[in-house]
């Protein structure tokens, strides 16, 4: 069943101590991306196109959102700390389903995204210090069910192929509540099928849904539940084992915090009247690792 936002909240804070603890841990030593760095003098950075406001493609066609603005600023610190000179940046376009692909396979170094670290996924790649920290939510339409116990029997959307599906087929399980998942392609063919009354809620991470429902057609007639139903800790991915670019780029992100730079990414995405949460800022306090 959802539980109180306090409660989640609490878990939080929990999680924002934990995981950087344990994220100064370095993964056995491997070698690779930073040689490569010193010669090309390139950075990939793999985005998707469908996840604002963290990642997406802007009016004029180029990357943009808040992991995106903070890879760019990842780039500029790693070409100073590791006297790179300048670092040029390209872009690899991904999907939610073949995004870990991207940086298994060498196409890109970075994947720059609303990506949640899981223990699973570690299996595959490896992950920064954390960057983010959000929550499931429901998105609804008009008078549309807020809370889970009212979704019997009903449709509900989310992104295909993503922890936040699992995260939601196993709510339901949990709850002994049967309603009809319909997975979406994207976040835009989410949110059409919620104007469009195919769905009654959309379910997907707090900060993303708050973004669609300003782009929705009818923004007057949506609105967000009240009450967070996962917890989603975002961090960049990596190739796995490759512990001297994961230290460099956890060294950049750390600077990041410390100076405060983290303040204007955020607010460049979000707007300069949304403030970060004091969970968030909690996180990039004890993320600030020092040297």
């Amino acid at each position: 069943m959802a539980k109180p936002l306090a409660v989640i909240n609490c878990c939080l804070r929990a999680f924002s101590i934990a995981a950087a603890a344990a994220l100064c841990w370095s993964a056995p030593a491997g070698a690779g991306t930073i040689d490569r760095l010193k010669q090309d003098k390139t950075l990939r950075i793999a985005y998707r196109d469908d996840a604002p406001p963290f990642s997406f493609t802007d009016s004029i066609g180029e990357p943009a959102g808040f992991m995106i603005d903070l890879c760019r600023s990842v780039a500029k610190n790693l070409a100073t700390g590791l006297n790179l000179g300048e670092l040029k940046v390209d872009y690899v376009l991904v999907t939610a389903a073949n995004r870990f692909d991207a940086i298994q396979s060498g196409k890109a170094d970075l994947l720059c995204e609303p990506t949640s670290a899981t223990l699973s996924r570690r299996e595959q790649v490896d992950f920064s210090i954390a960057t983010f920290v959000d929550g499931a939510s429901l998105l609804v339409s008009g008078e549309g069910p807020g809370e889970f116990g009212a979704l019997a029997g009903k449709k509900i959307g989310v992104l295909a192929g993503t922890t936040t599906e699992q995260s939601l087929r196993d709510t339901l399980a949990s709850a002994n509540i049967n309603a009809e998942v319909v997975p979406a392609k994207t976040h835009d063919e989410g949110l059409a099928m919620l104007d469009q009354g195919t769905i009654v809620a959309y379910f997907g991470d707090r900060a993303i849904l708050a973004y669609l429902a300003s782009k929705s057609s009818a923004p007057g007639k949506l609105r967000l539940a009240n009450n967070y139903f996962s917890l989603e800790p975002y961090a960049l991915a990596l190739t796995r084992g490759d512990s001297d670019f994961r230290l460099a780029v956890d060294r950049a992100l750390s600077g990041i915090y410390r100076s405060g730079e983290i303040s204007a990414i955020f607010a460049h995405s979000f707007g300069s009247q949304t403030q970060p949460s004091e969970t968030l800022q909690t996180l990039y306090l004890i993320s600030a690792l020092p040297e």
